[in-house]
């Protein structure tokens, strides 16, 4: 199946159905007064996510969708009878956006949250409404509110712990194979990697993450060059950038440190965000490189880099050193998560302490300090 991270669609709630303007006529009852329904309400449009579906190919043949009008209230007090709704199902990670105020409408990061993308019209009022003791015979009635329309732009943000970073032919695919359950094609050529893979890494039975890799970026990827820039944003939920840099180019010409110095200013210039995200430098194709060179490559290379964050040397291909590096990325995410629920408990406790107006000295929570 295709790729697809992007489509843009139109939604259009149903119209409310009219009021009716109607009146009781029953033999031996020649007034029986006003009986007019109310309209049914528009059937209105909802996002569902499902983490059963991987792309939104089937927003980009299918364009418009519309719910049904609410039917128009009737005589003899039946109201009309309300339009179904629409769900739209698409995958967990999907940002839905207005696409004529840029407005952000839903983000949906949860298997099963629901959000209402366009609401349907209420029904209008019949004349049984307007019946008083001064104006039996009323004749008012009110139409159908019109149900929303929007145009709407869809961006699917693949939800992964990790992502990987590197120029064409650096080892993202190799390594993402040989650490996880993803198959993405590999072979000994640029760009081979056309769509953004994840794979699930497996640290025990119980312990996993979940593991991002896009296109290779290029020198001049944030004006368009290549294809990496197209995907950069199924990075921008993941805790940790895992940044591999091939070692051991196979042409000579190739300078390593130029290449990862160029694609640290492509993020530069993508979004800061993205590049004060916590970030990993991976020397990949170590085996490529004569055993009693290796220290000397590797130092050289960080010095010239003045690389002071974490370093990992392994080599996908025959794994050495990929099992090291798996151990520390779970560590650092548990690590990160204990952080997040400490700090959600933080403010919950800070939420609490606002509401209080007055400090009770017989209340448990305080405690008076004798000097």
């Amino acid at each position: 199946m295709k790729f697809i991270d992007e489509a843009r669609i139109d939604v259009i709630a149903g119209d409310g159905g009219n009021g009716c303007a109607s009146f009781l006529r029953e033999k031996f009852r020649p007034f029986g007064g006003p009986d007019g329904g109310d309209g049914g309400k528009g059937g209105s449009i909802w996002a569902v996510a499902d983490r059963n579906i991987n792309t939104l190919v089937d927003f980009r043949y299918s364009k418009t969708h519309t719910a049904r009008n609410g039917e128009p209230g009737r005589g003899s007090d039946c109201y009309g009878k309300g339009a179904d709704d629409v769900t739209l199902r698409m995958p967990v990670g999907t940002l839905i956006i207005d696409n004529d105020n840029g407005e952000i409408i839903a983000d949906l990061t949860e298997h099963g949250q629901t959000e209402l993308l366009a609401k349907g019209g209420e029904g209008g009022w019949g004349n049984i409404h307007f019946k008083t003791s001064t104006n039996r015979a009323p004749r008012q009635k009110t139409d159908g509110k019109p149900g929303e329309r929007r145009t709407l732009r869809l961006e699917l943000k693949v939800l992964a712990d990790v992502g990987l970073l590197g120029m064409p032919n650096a080892g993202k695919s190799t390594f993402i194979t040989a650490v996880s359950n993803a198959k993405p094609k590999i072979a000994d050529y640029p760009f081979t990697t056309l769509h953004p893979n994840l794979g699930v890494v497996r640290v025990s039975h119980a312990k996993s993450f979940v593991i991002a890799d896009i296109p290779g970026l290029i020198e001049g990827a944030a004006e368009g060059a290549g294809l990496g820039h197209q995907f950069l944003r199924h990075l921008a939920r993941t805790g940790l950038l895992l940044h591999i840099v091939d070692l051991a180019p196979f042409e000579a010409t190739v300078d390593p440190v130029k290449e990862a110095k160029a694609l640290i200013k492509e993020l530069e210039k993508y979004d800061e965000d993205l590049l004060n995200k916590p970030r990993w430098l991976v020397l990949n194709k170590l085996d490529m490189v004569p055993e009693e060179e290796r220290k000397k490559r590797v130092k050289d290379f960080l010095k010239k880099m003045a690389w002071k964050g974490p370093v990992f040397e392994i080599s996908a291909l025959s794994r050495e050193g990929c099992q090291e590096l798996i151990n520390a990325i779970y560590l650092h995410l548990e690590e990160k998560r204990a952080l997040d629920v400490r700090a959600d408990e933080t403010t919950q406790m800070t939420e609490e302490a606002r509401g209080i107006v007055s400090i009770d000295p017989d209340d448990p929570r305080f405690k008076i300090l004798e000097d």
